[in-house]
C-alpha cells in the first residue's frame, strides 16, 4: 500500500496519513496523554512516560495524520500532527492474525471526518499487513461517536463487558468488544 494518503476533510483542511517518523513520537505521546487526561476513551488513568508510551503505542506499526499546510511550510513532524493510530496483533501466536488498533484525534479536529479517514485507512493497512480481522477490546459505551463510526465501517459488537471502566466522574460504564473480518486484498 502506497503511503502517504492525502484527503481533504469536511472543512477543506488537507491532511496526510503516513508512517510515524521518530521525530513525531513525542508529539503523538503528548496528544495521547491529552486524551488520557480527558478520561473518556482509554483505560489509562495517568499520562504515559516515554517508556510506557513506547511499549504501548510503538511496539508494532504506528501511523500519523499531519496537516499538509504545516508539512509544506515546516516539514514533517513540525507542529503538524493532528491524529494517530497503531495497528498491532491483538493476541499472540496462533491468534496473531487478528489485530487491534488504537486511535487518537486532536480535540480541535473532531467532527471533521478524520476518524473515518483513519478508520478506512486502518482497514486497508491491516489487510495489507496480513491481518484477517480487527478486534477492539474496550470501546466504552459512552464513546458514541466511535461506536457509530465502527458500525458504519462494518464492525459488529461481539461482546459487552459490564462496568469495565470507571470514569473520572465515578460512573461505571460497560465496554463493547467490536470485530470486523477483513477481506484480504481490499481491507
Amino acid at each position: 500500500m502506497n503511503l502517504p494518503l492525502r484527503k481533504t476533510l469536511s472543512d477543506g483542511l488537507q491532511v496526510e496519513l503516513d508512517w510515524m517518523q521518530p521525530q513525531e513520537q513525542e508529539k503523538v505521546r503528548a496528544l495521547f496523554n491529552t486524551i488520557v487526561i480527558e478520561g473518556n476513551t482509554y483505560p489509562q488513568t495517568q499520562p504515559l512516560t516515554v517508556e510506557e508510551f513506547n511499549a504501548y503505542w510503538l511496539n508494532r506499526d504506528a501511523f500519523v495524520v499531519r496537516t499538509v499546510e504545516a508539512i509544506e511550510r515546516e516539514g514533517v513532524g513540525r507542529n503538524s500532527t493532528v491524529g494517530a493510530f497503531f495497528i498491532k496483533p491483538n493476541f499472540p501466536g496462533r491468534c496473531g492474525h487478528i489485530c487491534n488498533a488504537g486511535f487518537i484525534v486532536h480535540p480541535t479536529m473532531r467532527g471533521r471526518g478524520m476518524g473515518r479517514f483513519m478508520g478506512e485507512a486502518m482497514l486497508q493497512l491491516a489487510s495489507y499487513l496480513g491481518y484477517s480481522a480487527v478486534m477492539f477490546n474496550l470501546v466504552f459505551e459512552t464513546n458514541i461517536a466511535s461506536i457509530r463510526l465502527w458500525e458504519s465501517l462494518g464492525f459488529e459488537t461481539i461482546g459487552r463487558i459490564p462496568k469495565a471502566a470507571k470514569l473520572d466522574d465515578g460512573r461505571m460504564v460497560d465496554a463493547l468488544m467490536m470485530y470486523k473480518k477483513l477481506v484480504m486484498g481490499n481491507g
